[in-house]
C-alpha cells in the first residue's frame, strides 16, 4: 500500500510517516533497547496494543525502515531489523531526547537523568554516532548468524 503524502513539503511529509506517536517509540526501542521481536515490543514499558504494533510494524516495513525476516535459530519468529534508512533516525530521536531533558524537566521530573544523558548532553553528534555504531555492529552479527545457519 502506498504511502499517503498531504502535499509536498519535506517536513510534512516526514511527519506523514514519522508524525504517529508510536512509530519513533518502536525506532527507538529497536536501536536503542535492542528489540527485535514482535514479542521484544509487547514486553516493553510504553506497552503498545498488539493490534497497533502490527499496523505499525508493517508501515515502517512498507517505507523501508525497517525489514522483517526470520530469526536463524527460530524460523517461526519473526526478526525486525533497521534498515540504512531507519539507522538514519538516530540524530533525530538524540534530538528529541536532548529538546525533552531541556524542556520537559520542568514539568516531567522524572526523565531519566544518567550517565548516557550526560553523554548526551556533552556530544549529540558522538552520541548519536555511537548508538548507530553499535548497532551496525549488532546487525553485522545478527547477518552473520544468518549465513552460518
Amino acid at each position: 500500500m502506498p504511502q499517503d503524502f498531504r502535499c509536498n513539503c519535506p517536513f510534512t511529509s516526514a511527519l506523514d510517516v514519522l508524525g504517529d506517536k508510536w512509530i519513533l517509540v518502536i525506532v527507538k526501542q529497536m536501536l536503542i533497547e535492542g528489540k527485535e521481536t514482535f514479542k521484544d515490543f509487547t514486553e516493553s514499558e510504553e506497552a503498545i496494543a498488539t493490534n497497533i504494533l502490527a499496523s505499525k510494524l508493517k508501515l515502517l516495513e512498507e517505507v523501508g525502515i525497517i525489514i522483517k525476516t526470520k530469526r536463524p535459530e527460530n524460523k517461526k519468529t519473526n526478526l525486525y531489523l533497521l534498515t540504512d534508512k531507519g539507522l538514519a533516525l538516530a540524530p533525530i530521536l538524540v534530538e528529541l531526547a536532548s529538546w525533552s531533558d531541556g524542556n520537559l524537566r520542568d514539568i516531567h521530573p522524572t526523565i531519566v537523568n544518567g550517565e548516557a544523558m550526560e553523554l548526551l548532553r556533552n556530544d549529540k553528534t558522538a552520541f548519536a554516532n555511537a548508538l548507530m555504531n553499535k548497532y551496525k555492529e549488532k546487525l553485522a552479527a545478527t547477518k552473520a548468524s544468518m549465513n552460518n545457519q
